[in-house]
């Protein structure tokens, strides 16, 4: 690479702008799962963060990107709560696939986020399989998302993070989750 080509992918980076993508439902429309003061510390405030150090160039930029697209992934795959708020469609289809029923599939999920030490993200990617994010990064392959630092469910329910986990199925809007 030679030094125009340096600098024009420097000026690229630099002029592109992160964005908050928009709630597709009201603050309050989540609850009990995910309280309203909870989305206005978690979508408000830390998302909004990831996205605001980005645009300002503060902080570690690979870093704020991976977070800011992750959240908004996060955010745009929930619905109101359901009571038997079932996967339907591809998603169905590929869970059947590799872990026979949604609920040995949530089985697998809670193994897999209960493993997880520290801080990161579970997800179930777009071949079946679920993996892990440390940190943030962003990956092509996810199909759902589940954010799995403290913030996410401390507020909400305290040290049970199980009962975050068990609590969230209840808010996937599965037609986002076929859409990807």
């Amino acid at each position: 690479m030679d030094i125009r080509q340096a600098i024009d992918l420097i000026e690229a980076k630099s002029s592109k702008k992160l964005e908050l993508k928009s709630l597709p439902y009201s603050r309050s429309a989540l609850s009990p799962v995910l309280s309203n003061k909870n989305l206005d510390n978690h979508y408000g405030k830390l998302a909004r963060g990831y996205v605001d150090r980005y645009n300002s160039g503060e902080g570690d930029s690979t870093f704020n990107e991976a977070g800011a697209y992750l959240h908004n992934l996060y955010f745009e795959q929930f619905q109101a709560p359901k009571t038997n708020n079932q996967p339907h469609g591809p998603v169905e289809d590929l869970i059947k696939r590799h872990y026979d029923t949604f609920s040995n599939f949530k089985s697998e999920v809670l193994k897999v986020a209960m493993g997880v030490q520290g801080s990161g993200w579970v997800y179930l990617s777009r071949s079946g399989d679920l993996k892990t994010i440390k940190n943030h990064a962003k990956r092509s392959d996810i199909k759902l998302l589940i954010d799995w630092w403290e913030h996410a469910w401390y507020m909400d329910y305290g040290t049970d993070k199980k009962k975050y986990l068990d609590n969230i199925w209840r808010i996937i809007n599965w037609n986002v989750i076929n859409s990807r």
